[in-house]
């Protein structure tokens, strides 16, 4: 257990621009940070942090909240690991129990995955440093490709013996389960049911996420024997999915964010290689093919990918099929390729990192561009190779959603083909008319959902129960507008006919005495927020947004939060001037409550037609008649206040 103490110095330090910024590459916008949302694909940034609040809201897919629920949707973490991560983060101690590694392996499986697998890191590690055969295999290898000592510690590069469960034995004499070395690829088990190291006689290469946690391994083998392969990789496991993983990007993230580029390389040694030039922002795929989860992983943090390809020209032209993709999700693609027979690896090596980093600032292209002479080279003077040509450097036109980068692209490419701009741009409508054409046949084929009329459709009463309906639906929106006042200004003195020493939440729960709150969420809030103050306490933003009820959360932020943001243009260049809600608060708040008492009104207004209507004796019909005449001269008086005539 984390006592209340620490808990509430872990809360009150952690940043979230800090926090969600080790994550998400974000931009200022008014008063808010935005970026790509991490929790759902998309290339228009619908992910806002608010500084001032300390909260985040995505209106996109509707997730929102603090730090800590960050850490926790992001990471999957429990609410003590996410406060654990904190803690580290800031550097704050936290006491708790002592527990041994068999509490925490039946406590949580999934975090025993990440223990073992750190584990094996650090086995590795030291078997690269201080065992006989990794100080004169690994250790040796990894110098003789040029490495320096610093990179092989930066990166946790190990070594594993050439013995069948060197690994496996002093896990399981550490007190690790071997079902969590299965689990994690670590070992595997024979047909005689023992189990046995998968990276033997590797130099090891330890997989971190985001947060630098160890998920899995690749194993190089140093033998020259062909039957063994000379790559292994670590199986998929519940904490390793390789198409979501980048190598290197818990190394990267900050270079990357800071110098708004990323280079992508192939391989861990091109990683480390372009490292030990001094260039950080560089990550890999890890030898598979790239895939969509990885660009959207390059894309929280920039907008801008370079690829530094291998020399070899076939595996260039495979390389450029996979790449529209790229294109596709809206990144800036640019490319370096290297001479014939060099990787970024062995051209760093070659040259120096001066050299390298001077040849990769000269030699970047812009991946259509370069697509396009690598293709043509080949086609050479094959009138028919170059049409195909043409249309396949158009079809990756067409896959770049920014109209503008894609019109740029049709001219440079008009020159370079020598072909009329006109026959490509109209090549490229054609194609984003076929793909247009398609997306809604198949959206066409998907059930549709129908809002079902009511059973009383054709009933006397119809045309009531529809307004009725619509009454409803606007309560909420006018019940959620007086929470928002109430979390956005509750602190604030009221400042109009001279009323003195009185706060607005006071204020607004004052005239709130004759209204019955009809959604559960908003008269939860509003019920504590009367509590509160008849206690002599007038409650925070704050209290609601951290509240342990979810739901209350959830709206809180929302309600807290806003994807828009006043451009100070409309007023400095376009002399248009947008009401700011604050410069006259008592619109502001006396708007909000009649609006939300006109919406009763209209409530009250109906269910007495409809009382009017079924009422068989004139006695009672004229009462109730006399009552709507009242209730009426209530809405026409709410309606002078907001100066329009009723609406329904």
């Amino acid at each position: 257990m984390i006592n209340r103490e620490t808990i509430d110095k872990i809360v009150e330090t952690a940043r979230i621009e800090e926090v969600v910024g080790d994550f998400v590459h974000l931009k200022k916008r008014g008063t808010s940070l935005i970026g790509n949302c991490p929790f759902h694909g998309e290339k228009t940034p619908s992910f806002h942090v608010s500084v001032s609040k300390g909260i985040y809201k995505c209106f996109g897919c509707g997730k929102g909240g603090d730090a800590v629920r960050f850490i926790m949707e992001h990471e999957k973490y429990s609410y003590p690991e996410a406060l654990k991560f904190l803690a580290n983060k800031y550097n704050i101690e936290v006491e708790e129990t002592v527990e041994t590694v068999q509490d925490v392996e039946a406590q949580n499986a999934r975090e025993s995955l990440y223990i073992v697998s750190q584990f094996a890191a650090t086995y590795f590690e030291d078997q690269l440093w201080n065992g006989d055969e990794g100080k004169a295999i690994g250790l040796s290898y990894f110098k003789e490709r040029g490495f320096r000592e610093d990179i092989i510690k930066k990166f946790n590069l190990g070594y594993s013996p050439d013995v069948w469960d060197a690994l496996t034995q002093d896990a399981v004499k550490n007190k690790h389960a071997e079902e969590y070395l299965e689990k994690t690829g670590l070992a595997i088990r024979n047909d005689k049911g023992k189990l046995y190291d998968r990276f033997r006689g590797r130099v090891m290469f330890p997989i971190h996420n985001f947060t630098g946690r160890v998920i899995g391994f690749g194993g190089r083998t140093l033998k020259t024997d062909k039957n063994v392969p000379k790559y292994v990789n670590s199986p998929e496991s519940e904490i390793y999915h390789k198409s979501n993983v980048l190598y290197g990007l818990f190394h990267a993230k900050k270079a990357i964010r800071d110098l708004d580029n990323c280079y992508l390389v192939e391989g861990y040694a091109d990683v480390l290689s372009v490292h030990q030039a001094n260039i950080e922002n560089v990550v890999a795929s890890s030898g598979t093919s790239l895939t969509i989860e990885q660009i959207r992983l390059i894309g929280r943090f920039t907008q801008n990918v370079t690829i530094l390809y291998d020399g070899d020209a076939a595996g260039i032209k495979a390389s450029l099929r996979g790449l529209d993709m790229i294109l596709e999700e809206g990144l800036n693609v640019k490319v370096v390729s290297f001479p014939a027979g060099d990787d970024p690896d062995s051209y760093m090596h070659k040259v120096g990192a001066g050299a390298f980093k001077t040849y990769i600032e000269e030699n970047r292209k812009d991946f259509i561009l370069y697509k396009a002479n690598i293709l043509l080279a080949e086609a050479g003077n094959d009138p028919i190779k170059r049409a195909g040509i043409i249309r396949d450097i158009v079809e990756s036109i067409a896959k770049i959603p920014d109209n503008i980068k894609a019109s740029v692209f049709i001219r440079e490419c008009s020159s370079l083909l020598q072909i009329e701009e006109r026959i490509l741009l109209s090549e490229l409508n054609t194609m984003r008319a076929a793909k247009l054409k398609k997306s809604n046949t198949t959206q066409s084929r998907q059930p549709q959902h129908q809002d079902l009329p009511p059973d009383n459709l054709f009933a006397d009463d119809a045309p009531t129960a529809v307004v009725q309906a619509e009454t409803i639906a606007n309560d909420e929106l006018q019940e959620q507008e007086i929470v928002r006042l109430l979390l956005a200004f509750g602190h604030e003195l009221v400042s109009w006919d001279k009323i003195d020493n009185m706060y607005i939440g006071s204020f607004i729960m004052q005239n709130l005495t004759d209204v019955t709150f009809e959604n559960k969420l908003c008269k939860k809030i509003i019920d504590h927020y009367r509590i509160e103050i008849e206690n002599g306490q007038l409650p925070t933003a704050n209290q609601f947004i951290k509240s342990e009820d979810r739901d209350i959360a959830d709206l809180a932020i929302t309600l807290s939060s806003s994807p828009y943001t006043l451009s100070e243009n409309w007023y400095n260049k376009h002399n248009i001037y947008v009401r700011d809600e604050t410069v006259n608060l008592k619109a502001t708040i006396l708007g909000g409550l009649y609006h939300l008492k006109k919406r009763k009104v209209d409530r009250i207004l109906l269910d007495l037609l409809k009382e009017i209507k079924t009422e068989n004796d004139a006695t009672n019909q004229e009462i109730l008649m006399q009552r709507y005449a009242f209730i009426k001269n209530v809405e026409k008086e709410i309606s002078k206040f907001l100066g329009s005539v009723i609406v329904k």
